[in-house]
């Protein structure tokens, strides 16, 4: 027997497996049989698990009859607390629709030649091989040969449910004169540069991108600047034909895409970037660029406006690379004006109900030693940490110079501190701006998305990472062995199409992964059944008596119990995936004193930090592949201002940097592999987005 669709992993529909050149000419039209990926397994069973501060209901997971009632009555509970918008997009409604919702992992953080920065690295994908990337086609990378085509060959692991190709907004009409024999300002020296992908033009289209106001290069746009943003007009449109031609409307749902780019602010060289994600086809006719809106607050308005005057336009922005941002990304509001802070409050949480916590470049959920609330060390708080210690501590402060490894280091730079800001952030302005779920991607350069694998990683930057000892060097910049595979998004909604799981975004019923398809289910409530883990008809009752990961607790008193089941990802037959060590639920408080506190709980499974075998990497730890309990919160109620989040962890494994090792002869191996001070195994993990109390609501 299986779970319940509404707790079994991976569950959709088979993806088209046809050569690249045929799937970037046509859209998949076919309506492919279904499958199933992940299934929890019949008979396995969690084990108690060390508790810290609490007592805890801990059962395995048992065998889950498919239920068949009560699918009518959760339909109507789940449109009353998530109504979606009014528009619905012209398209086949998917043969499947699970009113409890599936389970959908995918990458909404892509580069392709389109960016500058990963034109200049020698990256020559498109939109349409990306795409293709994502549904099992290869790619191929840097180094380039003799006819400027890649020759690494790269394909991914297993095809993805959905994808968004967000490429930078900046110099998005740059790149396209610079390779458009017809424009006028190809003939430049500077565009010259680019084609050849030269290092020094690399720093100084990057440079431009760290002042306020940026300037455009006068060479290639001409005097007054306008032929690039005309320019940007016909890069734009094919970024959108590439997400319309792989976009499965028919009632197969095998694979969604989305409109997007990425705005790419980076004043004093400090991280401000954002992704932005269009709900539907209808979209503005250029994106809101760093020339455009030089903070924040105006590309909020920009696509607030802009959006808003579009029938059927609806758009989220969803920073990223806190860790990059020496404090900035999420500086409190702070206009001096009450009321005006207020409203830029609420066009915030809005607009941005998400952050991307785990990367490419780094993990943001938290880091150790910092100021702000009071809480004890964690030990998985030292993973893929960009910055080694000891950093500088921004205090309330911010910085600078983040995107070089330089300048403090703030609390609101990793996800707890963001979360604790913004309960201090509803008790001062009465919303709270930073209610923000958790997400993983890429942020691949290479036009790879959810290439995740730690096995035979080739790196996400084009040609700054095409070898081995580019990918394990040290270097003062955070790059080479201090970055990693990146993440995935994983978002439970009702069907595999854009506007359901668009709505899952926004109504933050998604979770971060670092990489590994670890499948999560999180409620909350005051009178969920004790039970839970035992009941075959777990979720329809859970979401019928809580609220889901993401939501907010009704108003009032009481025990808050939390709902937790995990399992472990699959993998493939030639990489099974790992098993679990663990879930932990991390809570973060305002207490009757006003003082601020993060508490860390083990409620299943047990710490197991036996490192896998350093020659073969082979695992060693035993771990479980399901994990389930029912947790009650030992001291802090409904009542409260606070929020609780999972995390889980999986038994150590080595790290891309080990396999990457042992792969070269002894002899060739840089002193990386050797270093003590580098990480060579981890514990892979899946973040969730929180769950509020009612007085810390966004």
């Amino acid at each position: 027997m299986v779970a319940p669709r509404g707790l079994q992993p991976g569950h959709r529909g088979r993806t088209d497996r046809r050569r690249g050149a045929d799937l970037r000419r046509v859209r998949p039209l076919a309506a492919p049989p279904t499958r199933r990926f992940g299934a929890s397994p019949p008979g396995l069973r969690g084990r108690h698990g060390r508790v810290r501060r609490s007592h805890i209901a801990t059962r395995g997971n048992r065998p889950m009859r498919r239920f068949a009632s009560c699918l009518v009555l959760l339909h109507l509970v789940s449109a009353c607390k998530h109504e979606p918008p009014p528009f619905v997009d012209e398209r086949e409604p998917c043969a499947e629709q699970n009113p409890l919702r599936n389970l959908y992992f995918g990458d909404l953080h892509v580069h392709t030649s389109y960016s500058a920065d990963a034109n200049l690295a020698g990256v020559r994908v498109t939109p349409e091989d990306a795409y293709a990337f994502a549904l099992g086609e290869p790619v191929y990378l840097p180094p380039q040969g003799p006819d400027g085509k890649g020759t690494v060959e790269l394909r991914i692991d297993r095809p993805l449910d959905f994808a968004a190709v967000t490429d930078h907004a900046e110099f998005l009409g740059e790149i396209d004169i610079c390779f458009d024999p017809d424009a006028s300002g190809y003939d430049s020296e500077t565009c010259a540069l680019v084609r050849a992908s030269d290092p020094d033009t690399f720093v100084r289209f990057g440079n431009a991108l760290t002042k306020t106001p940026p300037e455009r290069f006068p060479e290639i746009c001409g005097a007054d600047g306008k032929a690039c943003p005309d320019a940007a007009k016909g890069a734009w449109r094919r970024v959108q034909e590439a997400a319309e031609r792989f976009y499965d409307r028919t009632a197969a749902c095998s694979f969604t895409t989305f409109v997007g780019y990425e705005w790419s602010a980076s004043p004093n060289l400090s991280n401000l970037h954002r992704n932005v994600l269009f709900r539907s086809a209808t979209v503005p006719n250029l994106p809101t660029s760093y020339f455009e809106a030089t903070s924040a607050e105006d590309l909020w308005r920009a696509l607030d406006a802009d959006c808003g005057s579009l029938d059927g336009c609806d758009v989220l922005a969803i920073p990223h690379n806190p860790n990059w941002s020496n404090g900035n990304l999420f500086a409190p509001v702070a206009t001096g004006d009450p009321t005006a802070d207020a409203e830029l409050a609420a066009l915030r949480a809005r607009l941005e109900p998400l952050v991307e916590i785990v990367q490419h470049k780094g993990d943001s959920e938290c880091r150790n030693g910092l100021s702000g609330a009071v809480t004890a060390p964690d030990e998985a708080c030292t993973f893929e940490k960009l910055r080694p210690d000891p950093v500088e501590d921004c205090g309330d402060g911010t910085g600078d110079r983040g995107m070089i490894g330089l300048g403090c280091v703030s609390r609101r730079d990793f996800y707890r501190g963001i979360l604790m800001e913004g309960l201090e952030q509803a008790r001062t302005l009465g919303r709270n701006p930073f209610a923000v779920g958790a997400i993983g991607s890429t942020d691949s350069h290479n036009g790879t998305p959810g290439a995740v694998s730690e096995r035979g990683y080739v790196g996400h930057f084009g040609t700054l990472e095409d070898t081995p000892e580019d990918r394990l060097a040290f270097t003062a910049r955070p790059e080479g062995i201090k970055n990693n595979p990146g993440g995935l998004v994983a978002v439970w909604a009702e069907a595999n199409d854009r506007e359901h799981l668009f709505d899952a975004l926004r109504r933050r019923e998604v979770y971060a992964t670092s990489g590994p398809r670890i499948a999560v289910r999180m409620f909350a409530g005051t009178d969920l059944p004790a039970d839970a883990c035992d009941l075959p008809d777990a979720v329809a009752r859970l979401d019928a008596a809580g609220v889901p990961m993401g939501g907010v607790l009704p108003d009032g008193a009481g025990p808050v119990q939390i709902f937790v089941q995990a399992t472990a990802d699959p993998g493939t037959n030639e990489a099974p995936g790992a098993s679990l060590a663990q879930v932990q639920v991390v809570r973060g408080w305002i207490d009757e004193d006003g003082t601020p506190r993060i508490d860390v709980f083990d409620v299943a499974g047990q710490a197991d930090h036996t490192p896998p075998d350093p020659d073969t990497c082979t695992v060693a730890a035993v771990g479980d592949r399901s994990l389930c309990t029912v947790w009650v919160d030992p001291e802090v109620d409904a009542g409260h201002t606070a929020f609780w989040y999972v995390r889980v962890l999986e038994v150590p494994t080595c790290r891309w940097s080990r396999y990457t090792c042992l792969s070269l002869p002894p002899e060739d191996r840089p002193a990386a592999c050797d270093d003590p001070d580098v990480a060579w195994w981890i514990q892979e993990r899946a973040v969730t987005s929180p769950i509020w109390t009612h007085a810390a609501a966004p």
